[in-house]
């Protein structure tokens, strides 16, 4: 019977081209494979890419353009230095949630299905945020981003029905579809949250009434949470269940492994592997532990681009409004969105994967080390007496913004790619969600602390004023460089089992 898990030294004999895995020995099927694409389940794809909406536009995205407000308004602190500290608690809470559940909605997943697992994931998100919008202090906030993570912990779960769904010879399509999602959801949520918040200020004719002047953020929770219900609906019509134990693919998969043994010798084969078992694959504990610093690095920025538009050009950020910090992150989910559709299929087809990766997390040091020259082109501008800026140092500025933005967004292509090669590398079919599982769990264990660590990296920066007040960016330009050093285990370790 041929092996389909494997140690360090052993490499993977299947290939994604027959429900779900095939035996690549065979040359005629592979030329076949290769001149006929596996035809791709289209409602199924839809499905799952409205739950992928989900999970920006609630995980942070809808909250990004007014958390800092939020918590100003709530007077959680006189000192307006350590908003940055007490909304990177809130970021942090549903990371540290989310990282808490993540390996065992994977490891349920793996045992019961993916479908039942995906559909309370997103049921979930969709209640929390509701409590989100109904929230009246710090302490509220901080339970219903906690509740949120813990559900949205079925990311990983997501991310195993997509390799589930394809195989080698329709990725290159599938992948970028799905990944368009992503900053499709950090197009609408900035926008949401940008737009919809406090409303009963914003728009006195349409909203000025005593709920939402009492709950001022409920109506972008709201909005985000039809988002998910309707990504439940879709779920439950359209999406089936790809869990091959789940299927009854047993006669199936001893097809294409060319097997006739019994159902018993095919799932004993195909036993989902320990924590310990995956992290003695080189390959698969390169991409843990470069997907945590990749993870680090994103979510870092994210965070602080948000800390570094709000803050006083004075202190060294922009002074940016909600609305503007909204448009902002607009702008780069656009550019995010327009590199999954338009570039990312040809680049998968041409280029090898995992320099592709490499080259990605190359383009973070240059993400943070930009960001000094924003305020410098702000202050040029700036004038103190009407706290506005000059209109042509604004078109400069936000040239530059989106200079930034591009290549920050290029730089997180590397998850999608990260996806394609977790599929690659997995030790079989029914440990896809269990690898799926640990690699994000390596991803949300950085996204825990990520937050905290770079918000009060800033706030320390500004309040020591330690080179101009930008401490902060040396300190992440050099984590960048250490994750651009993780990185590149990944080829080395691909190149030693023969990828």
């Amino acid at each position: 019977m041929a092996t389909i898990l494997r140690n360090a030294s052993e490499t993977t004999l299947y290939d994604e081209s027959c429900p779900l895995l095939c035996n690549p020995d065979n040359p005629e099927a592979l030329k076949h494979f290769q001149l006929h694409p596996t035809p791709l389940p289209k409602g199924q794809l839809a499905a799952l890419c409205s739950v992928r909406l989900v999970d920006p536009i609630a995980f942070t995205q809808v909250i990004f353009p007014y958390i800092n407000e939020f918590i100003t308004l709530l007077n959680v602190t006189n000192d307006p230095s350590q908003i940055g500290f007490y909304s990177g608690l809130v970021e942090s809470c549903f990371a540290m949630a989310q990282l808490c559940s993540i390996y065992h909605w994977a490891k349920i997943s793996d045992t019961i299905g993916r479908r039942p697992v995906i559909m309370a994931g997103t049921l979930g998100i969709a209640i929390t945020t509701l409590l989100l919008g109904l929230s009246s202090s710090l302490l509220q906030i901080l339970v219903s981003r906690c509740l949120a993570g813990f559900f949205s912990g079925n990311v990983a779960v997501i991310h195993s029905v997509l390799g589930e769904l394809t195989d080698s010879t329709n990725q290159a399509i599938a992948f970028p579809i799905y990944g368009l999602f992503w900053p499709l959801g950090s197009i609408i949520g900035p926008l949401i949250g940008g737009a919809l918040s406090n409303p009963a200020i914003k728009y006195p004719k349409y909203y000025n009434n005593s709920f939402l002047r009492t709950y001022p953020y409920f109506l972008p929770c709201f909005i985000a949470a039809i988002f998910a219900f309707f990504g439940v609906f879709l779920a439950c019509i359209s999406l089936e269940e790809t869990l091959p134990s789940k299927r009854h693919q047993t006669a199936s998969l001893s097809k294409c492994y060319g097997t006739t043994g019994s159902e018993g010798d095919v799932l004993a084969v195909s036993s989902p592997p320990s924590i310990s078992e995956l992290l003695s694959i080189p390959v698969i504990r390169a991409l843990s532990t470069s997907g945590c610093a990749l993870c680090f690095i994103a979510t870092a920025f994210d965070v602080v681009f948000v800390l570094f538009c709000y803050s006083p050009i004075e202190a060294g950020g922009l002074a940016f409004s909600a609305s503007q910090i909204g448009y902002s992150l607009a702008v780069a989910g656009t550019i995010s969105a327009s590199i999954q559709l338009l570039f990312l299929p040809t680049l998968l087809r041409t280029f090898d994967i995992a320099k592709m990766y490499n080259f990605c997390m190359l383009l973070w040091p240059l993400s943070f080390a930009f960001l000094p020259v924003l305020n410098h082109i702000a202050r040029t501008g700036f004038n103190e007496g009407a706290g506005t800026l000059d209109s042509r140092i604004m078109f400069v500025l936000w040239t530059g913004i989106a200079f930034v933005l591009a290549c920050s967004r290029v730089g997180c292509l590397a998850y999608s790619i990260s996806m394609i090669l977790v599929k690659e590398n997995a030790p079989g079919p029914a440990s896809l969600g269990s690898t799926n599982g640990l690699v994000q769990f390596s991803m949300c264990l950085a996204r825990a602390f990520s937050p905290a660590f770079v918000s009060s990296a800033f706030a320390y920066s500004t309040q020591t004023n330690i080179l101009g007040g930008h401490l902060w960016v040396l300190v992440m330009v050099c984590i960048c460089f250490w994750g651009c050093y993780l990185s590149r285990e990944i080829s080395y370790s691909n190149s030693r089992v023969g990828k």
